[in-house]
Protein backbone atom coordinates (compact mmCIF):
# COMPACT_ATOMS: atom_id res chain seq x y z
CA UNK A 1 0.00 0.00 0.00
CA UNK A 2 1.23 3.53 -0.72
CA UNK A 3 1.90 5.52 1.98
CA UNK A 4 -0.89 8.32 3.25
CA UNK A 5 1.97 10.85 3.13
CA UNK A 6 3.12 10.98 -0.48
CA UNK A 7 5.29 9.28 -2.60
CA UNK A 8 8.72 9.70 -0.06
CA UNK A 9 11.31 8.73 -2.33
CA UNK A 10 13.75 9.96 0.25
CA UNK A 11 15.90 7.98 1.78
CA UNK A 12 17.17 7.94 5.88
CA UNK A 13 20.04 10.62 5.95
CA UNK A 14 23.42 8.93 7.16
CA UNK A 15 24.92 9.70 10.48
CA UNK A 16 28.32 9.43 11.90
CA UNK A 17 26.75 9.97 15.19
CA UNK A 18 26.66 7.09 18.31
CA UNK A 19 23.28 6.83 20.66
CA UNK A 20 25.68 7.78 23.53
CA UNK A 21 26.92 10.91 21.81
CA UNK A 22 23.02 12.02 21.30
CA UNK A 23 22.53 11.71 24.90
CA UNK A 24 24.89 13.79 26.08
CA UNK A 25 23.69 16.59 23.37
CA UNK A 26 20.26 15.67 25.61
CA UNK A 27 22.45 16.81 28.89
CA UNK A 28 19.67 17.23 31.29
CA UNK A 29 17.27 18.63 28.96
CA UNK A 30 15.54 22.06 30.10
CA UNK A 31 14.38 22.75 26.44
CA UNK A 32 10.50 22.34 27.40
CA UNK A 33 8.17 22.69 30.46
CA UNK A 34 8.09 18.64 31.18
CA UNK A 35 12.01 18.69 32.94
CA UNK A 36 10.66 20.38 35.99
CA UNK A 37 7.95 17.55 36.68
CA UNK A 38 10.81 14.47 35.79
CA UNK A 39 12.36 12.27 38.04
CA UNK A 40 14.65 10.98 35.04
CA UNK A 41 15.05 10.98 31.42
CA UNK A 42 13.83 8.36 29.51
CA UNK A 43 16.30 6.94 27.12
CA UNK A 44 15.61 4.98 23.71
CA UNK A 45 17.37 1.96 25.05
CA UNK A 46 18.05 -1.59 23.60
CA UNK A 47 19.95 -3.09 20.69
CA UNK A 48 21.82 -0.24 18.69
CA UNK A 49 21.88 -2.42 15.84
CA UNK A 50 18.74 -3.29 15.67
CA UNK A 51 16.59 -4.25 12.82
CA UNK A 52 13.09 -3.94 14.77
CA UNK A 53 12.19 -0.25 16.56
CA UNK A 54 9.64 0.33 18.79
CA UNK A 55 8.36 3.65 19.30
CA UNK A 56 5.77 4.47 22.28
CA UNK A 57 4.37 8.27 23.06
CA UNK A 58 5.84 9.37 26.26
CA UNK A 59 6.84 7.84 29.81
CA UNK A 60 4.69 6.77 32.19
CA UNK A 61 5.20 6.91 36.55
CA UNK A 62 7.18 3.05 36.19
CA UNK A 63 9.79 4.56 33.80
CA UNK A 64 9.86 7.93 34.86
CA UNK A 65 11.08 6.49 37.69
CA UNK A 66 13.59 3.97 36.69
CA UNK A 67 14.81 5.95 33.60
CA UNK A 68 13.87 2.98 31.43
CA UNK A 69 11.50 2.93 28.64
CA UNK A 70 8.28 0.50 29.01
CA UNK A 71 8.81 -0.94 32.01
CA UNK A 72 5.50 -0.95 34.14
CA UNK A 73 2.29 -2.82 33.12
CA UNK A 74 2.25 -1.48 29.34
CA UNK A 75 6.15 -2.68 29.00
CA UNK A 76 5.41 -6.62 30.10
CA UNK A 77 3.24 -6.54 27.34
CA UNK A 78 5.56 -5.47 25.02
CA UNK A 79 7.85 -7.60 26.40
CA UNK A 80 5.42 -10.67 25.42
CA UNK A 81 4.82 -9.12 21.82
CA UNK A 82 7.90 -9.19 21.05
CA UNK A 83 8.52 -12.53 22.40
CA UNK A 84 5.26 -13.34 20.05
CA UNK A 85 7.04 -12.80 16.93
CA UNK A 86 10.39 -15.00 18.14
CA UNK A 87 12.34 -11.75 19.26
CA UNK A 88 13.85 -11.41 23.05
CA UNK A 89 13.45 -7.49 24.63
CA UNK A 90 17.49 -7.47 23.80
CA UNK A 91 17.13 -7.83 20.25
CA UNK A 92 15.10 -4.64 19.72
CA UNK A 93 15.65 -0.72 20.05
CA UNK A 94 12.83 1.01 22.21
CA UNK A 95 12.14 4.85 22.60
CA UNK A 96 9.55 7.33 22.99
CA UNK A 97 9.08 10.34 21.01
CA UNK A 98 8.76 12.29 24.68
CA UNK A 99 11.62 11.64 27.38
CA UNK A 100 9.94 12.82 29.94
CA UNK A 101 6.37 11.70 31.69
CA UNK A 102 4.05 14.48 30.96
CA UNK A 103 1.99 15.33 34.20
CA UNK A 104 -0.80 13.20 35.27
CA UNK A 105 0.11 10.99 31.71
CA UNK A 106 -1.54 13.65 29.52
CA UNK A 107 -0.50 13.27 26.21
CA UNK A 108 2.15 15.71 25.24
CA UNK A 109 1.69 18.83 24.17
CA UNK A 110 2.27 19.71 19.86
CA UNK A 111 5.10 22.10 21.50
CA UNK A 112 6.63 19.23 23.36
CA UNK A 113 6.70 16.57 21.13
CA UNK A 114 8.49 19.02 18.53
CA UNK A 115 11.22 19.73 21.05
CA UNK A 116 11.64 16.24 21.81
CA UNK A 117 11.31 14.59 18.47
CA UNK A 118 14.35 15.57 16.53
CA UNK A 119 16.96 13.05 19.04
CA UNK A 120 14.39 10.06 18.40
CA UNK A 121 14.63 11.02 14.47
CA UNK A 122 18.53 11.16 15.21
CA UNK A 123 17.94 8.21 16.95
CA UNK A 124 16.68 6.25 13.96
CA UNK A 125 19.23 7.47 11.38
CA UNK A 126 21.91 5.88 14.06
CA UNK A 127 20.00 2.41 14.33
CA UNK A 128 18.78 2.33 10.73
CA UNK A 129 16.34 -0.47 11.72
CA UNK A 130 14.46 -2.25 9.07
CA UNK A 131 10.93 -1.80 10.44
CA UNK A 132 9.44 0.70 12.99
CA UNK A 133 6.25 -0.13 15.11
CA UNK A 134 4.98 2.74 16.35
CA UNK A 135 2.79 2.38 19.19
CA UNK A 136 -0.22 4.29 19.62
CA UNK A 137 -2.07 7.25 17.74
CA UNK A 138 0.10 9.77 19.73
CA UNK A 139 3.10 8.52 18.45
CA UNK A 140 1.85 7.33 15.21
CA UNK A 141 0.87 11.17 15.07
CA UNK A 142 4.11 12.64 15.63
CA UNK A 143 6.76 10.67 13.25
CA UNK A 144 4.43 10.06 10.25
CA UNK A 145 3.89 14.23 10.81
CA UNK A 146 0.23 13.22 10.23
CA UNK A 147 -3.07 14.23 11.19
CA UNK A 148 -4.70 10.63 10.64
CA UNK A 149 -5.49 8.29 13.56
CA UNK A 150 -4.42 5.18 14.41
CA UNK A 151 -7.78 3.22 13.51
CA UNK A 152 -7.31 4.57 9.93
CA UNK A 153 -3.62 3.42 8.95
CA UNK A 154 -3.13 0.63 11.87
CA UNK A 155 -2.11 -2.59 10.32
CA UNK A 156 -0.80 -0.98 7.11
CA UNK A 157 3.19 -0.40 6.64
CA UNK A 158 3.82 3.43 5.79
CA UNK A 159 6.76 4.73 4.94
CA UNK A 160 9.51 6.82 7.07
CA UNK A 161 12.80 7.64 4.46
CA UNK A 162 12.69 4.16 2.96
CA UNK A 163 12.22 2.02 6.32
CA UNK A 164 8.44 0.37 6.77
CA UNK A 165 6.68 1.47 9.80
CA UNK A 166 3.60 0.04 11.39
CA UNK A 167 1.09 1.71 12.87
CA UNK A 168 -0.50 -0.61 16.08
CA UNK A 169 -2.54 -0.18 19.52
CA UNK A 170 -0.37 0.94 22.11
CA UNK A 171 0.33 -1.79 25.14
CA UNK A 172 -1.75 0.18 27.46
CA UNK A 173 -4.62 0.58 25.26
CA UNK A 174 -4.34 -3.06 25.17
CA UNK A 175 -4.80 -3.37 28.93
CA UNK A 176 -7.62 -1.35 28.80
CA UNK A 177 -9.62 -3.31 25.83
CA UNK A 178 -7.97 -6.80 25.50
CA UNK A 179 -9.64 -7.67 22.53
CA UNK A 180 -7.79 -5.54 20.74
CA UNK A 181 -4.94 -7.69 21.11
CA UNK A 182 -5.65 -10.27 17.97
CA UNK A 183 -5.75 -7.08 16.00
CA UNK A 184 -1.97 -6.23 17.72
CA UNK A 185 -0.96 -10.39 16.47
CA UNK A 186 -1.93 -9.68 12.87
CA UNK A 187 -0.01 -6.43 13.16
CA UNK A 188 2.85 -8.19 14.33
CA UNK A 189 2.75 -11.15 12.02
CA UNK A 190 3.30 -8.46 8.82
CA UNK A 191 5.65 -7.34 11.16
CA UNK A 192 7.78 -10.41 12.00
CA UNK A 193 6.95 -11.19 7.71
CA UNK A 194 8.75 -8.32 6.61
CA UNK A 195 11.35 -8.53 9.29
CA UNK A 196 12.17 -12.74 6.99
CA UNK A 197 11.85 -11.13 3.96
CA UNK A 198 14.58 -8.53 4.45
CA UNK A 199 17.34 -11.13 5.87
Amino acid sequence: MPSLFGDVKQKLPESNETVEEIRADIGNCTRCPLWEGRTKIVHSNGNFQADLMFVGEAPGADEDASGEPFVGRAGQLLNKIIESIGMKREDVFIGNVNRCRPPGNRQPTIAEANTCRPFLLREIAVVRPKVIVVLGNTATQNLLDTKVGISKIRGEFQDYFGIKVMPTFHPAYLLRDPRKKREVWEDMKKVRDELNKRK
